[in-house]
């Protein structure tokens, strides 16, 4: 268990608010089946965290991290990523051809993510120097790529009839390399910023 009532309180929030924009998204979504499928990462994510808590437990910030990213991914599966109302604004200020609400939910992947997979690494296998921030980087880029494959998968065997809603692609032929190179590039800028507090506080 976190070592401080602090920690219990912050994690007990989280838990909340995570639970609060489930039950927000479940309701009357754009298309159910769509958020069924876009719930399986979220249902995947939970039940690996629950299930490695007594033996693993992330920093609060990792915890933190990991909500803002699972509760930018509620709000696309309730609208369907490329019908959200945000991504809509956004292509209008910007004056861009397509809602790019899915790109920024890949981009955050990265920026969000390598900082608890980082610290995940850290303490199970210990590189030395920069491996660390390397193995961090390469992991995402797996991860994202996997997520690619897994998505394409789940589209053609589960519900081939929502396969243009669920993966997002709004005719974009190369939306998968795009969405992995966000990805990474969001891995990027958390390295750095974290190798250059780190340099800081030296």
């Amino acid at each position: 268990m976190p070592e401080t009532n602090a920690s219990r309180s912050q994690l007990t929030l989280i838990c909340i608010v995570l639970l609060v924009v489930w039950i927000w998204a479940a309701i009357a979504p754009l298309s159910r089946e769509d958020w069924l499928l876009e719930n399986l990462l979220v249902f995947a994510i939970a039940a690996l965290l629950l299930a490695t808590f007594r033996w693993f437990i992330f920093s609060m910030a990792s915890y933190w991290l990991l909500a803002v990213f699972l509760a930018m991914h509620l709000y696309g599966s309730h609208y369907t990523y490329a019908e959200t109302p945000f991504g809509f604004w956004l292509q209008e200020i910007l004056g861009t051809s397509r809602n790019h609400y899915d790109r920024i939910v890949h981009f955050s992947f990265g920026l969000l993510l390598v900082y608890p997979l980082r610290e995940l690494i850290e303490r199970l296998a210990r590189p030395a120097g920069k491996w660390l921030g390397l193995l961090s980087l390469t992991f995402v880029m797996a991860l994202s790529s996997l997520y690619e494959q897994m998505e394409m998968l789940a589209a053609m065997v589960v519900a081939p009839d929502l396969g243009t809603a669920f993966l997002g692609t709004q005719g974009d032929q190369w939306d998968a390399q795009k969405d992995s190179g966000l990805a990474m590039l969001g891995a990027v800028i958390t390295l750095l910023a974290a190798r250059l507090v780190g340099a800081n506080r030296t």
